[in-house]
């Protein structure tokens, strides 16, 4: 963690940096020259993402005045990107008393501005007709306005964004049902906006002069039914038209249920999601452009928005979370501390054992399989799945591979290609075959804290519609014979495996 205080920008304090608009906030404001200081109730939370070392993080929450006191020091610009969503009836209480210490604290540190990023309302309705989660949210922003610490409140509906709990609850809805019994509420109007254009505009809210104290809607240029998002949605995603049959006797609190069966969103946060689906939300005003003027291109129509949500899974990447792996990426993309259900489903299988040889030995047995050396389990599951690919017009295993003993980043290797390598460490697979989504294998050679071999085998399935996630549940019964002996073999022939690699013994002769 870094405390580094010998930057010069201005000082930004950033609430909810383990949560999705939080974690992408941090990276735009230090790509724009701010000091970033992140309050979290763990702070450890942070390290995997890549901006770690570049912030002070500081333990504390919103609702203890105290480690709230403490972090307002020196702070020019606070975000408040909290909410209590999804933590019981008593959410709204949490959330206005922690709204009126975050204001108090910062008027008495000289905060010069608040930033907060909360719901669109309805035109015309009267606040206390709004879903709970909507109430609260409009009532956060009127205690912060009112704090005396300048404050731009920003209103917006649907965030389009892998992560985003609105989002993945479109993204699930639309991916798991081809034929769709709807609540009323998918007619409803609403004007989503995408993450790169939110994010946008709370950097640049940072800039507002000081007279500016005030609510803005922000939003994208389009405005659709819930029912044309999972329309849109499917199309760009390359699924089957979805049949939508919207039904009057879903309320919101059935809606939650059936949400919450259909998808992995969490029930708790679904069913605010839900209740607040039945106000239409569209923006009364464009004002924010005066002062955050929007750059050619932006703000970005819905169905760009959607692309660059999918863009990982369409460019066929294993995304951060999935592969483990802390690198940047874009404001669309998966972070290290999105909940397990964002980013879309991803099936793993994992094996792992300790291997009686050396990592080098290991090594060799992993960069040496497929072709002659086959997959070591269950060949004939192996030639049945290669004979199937070939009858539907896939590569089957006649490709082979390119040299009996190494393999290099976009070599094919039967019905896979190789996606990464790095020599003695990681072989990462690809699957060409036919399916009904995406596949990875996953092989890699370590040694451990005690200096032992271990070996490591991860395969990936993201599914594609339905026909995804019933294939991958055909054929899980079959993995622990296909995969469970393949790492079994892989060991085994590690530990049989000559000293010597062949070319030393070749040259050797």
């Amino acid at each position: 963690m870094n405390t580094d205080d010998s930057g010069d920008g201005p000082r930004c304090l950033v609430t909810g940096a383990t949560g999705y608009i939080g974690g992408r906030l941090v990276p735009e404001l230090l790509a724009e020259g701010y000091r970033v200081r992140c309050l979290a109730r763990s702070p450890g939370a942070l390290r995997d993402h890549p901006w770690a070392g570049e912030v002070e993080a500081v333990r504390g929450d919103v609702t203890d005045a105290a480690s709230v006191a403490a972090a307002m020091r020196d702070v020019d610009v606070a975000y408040y990107l909290v909410h209590a969503l999804g933590t019981g009836s008593g959410f709204e209480e949490t959330d206005r008393a922690a709204a009126r210490i975050f204001g108090e604290r910062a008027r008495a540190a000289g905060v010069r501005r608040i930033v907060y990023l909360g719901g669109l309302a309805p035109a015309g309705v009267p606040e206390r007709e709004l879903s709970p989660h909507l109430r609260s949210r409009a009532e956060v922003g009127r205690v912060l306005l009112a704090s005396g610490v300048p404050t731009t409140v920003l209103r917006a509906a649907v965030v389009i964004g892998s992560g985003s709990a609105s989002f993945e609850m479109l993204r699930h809805l639309t991916e798991r049902l081809p034929v769709m019994v709807t609540p009323r509420w998918v007619r409803t109007r609403i004007q989503p906006v995408a993450v790169r254009d939110v994010l946008r505009v709370l950097v640049g809210s940072a800039r507002m002069p000081s007279e500016v104290n005030r609510t803005f809607d922000i939003g994208g240029p389009d405005v659709l039914t819930y029912r044309d998002m999972m329309t849109r949605y499917a199309a760009i995603a390359g699924l089957p038209r979805r049949v939508i049959v919207p039904v009057p006797v879903l309320t919101p609190g059935l809606s939650s249920h059936w949400v919450g069966l259909v998808t992995p969103v969490p029930r708790g946060i679904a069913r605010p999601l839900t209740e607040s689906l039945r106000h239409e939300v569209v923006c009364h005003e464009h004002d924010i452009e005066r002062y955050v003027p929007a750059p050619p291109g932006h703000p970005l129509g819905f169905d760009e928005a959607v692309r660059l949500a999918l863009r990982r899974i369409q460019d066929a990447q294993v995304a951060t979370r999935w592969s483990s792996a802390s690198v940047p990426g874009a404001p669309s993309d998966p972070l290290p501390t999105d909940p397990d259900w964002a980013g879309g489903s991803l099936y793993t299988d994992r094996r792992e054992l300790t291997v009686n040889a050396s990592p080098e030995a290991l090594w060799r047995v992993i960069e040496g399989i497929g072709g002659d050396n086959g997959w070591y389990s269950f060949p004939l599951a192996w030639a049945v799945r290669g004979w199937l690919d070939r009858l539907v017009g896939g590569v089957g295993l006649r490709r082979g591979r390119r040299d009996a003993a190494r393999l290099r980043a976009g070599d094919s290797l039967d019905f896979w290609r190789v996606e990464e390598i790095e020599p003695g460490r990681l072989l990462r697979l690809r699957a060409e075959m036919r399916l009904p989504g995406l596949a990875w294998l996953e092989m890699s050679a370590e040694s451990d804290s005690r200096g032992r071999t271990r070996y490591r085998q991860r395969a990936l399935f993201h599914p594609h519609g339905l026909l995804g996630h019933a294939y991958w549940w055909s054929v899980s019964p079959f993995h622990s014979v296909v995969f469970g002996g393949m790492a079994r073999n892989i060991a085994k022939a590690a530990a049989r495996a000559p000293l010597t690699p062949p070319s030393e013994r070749a040259s050797a002769r």
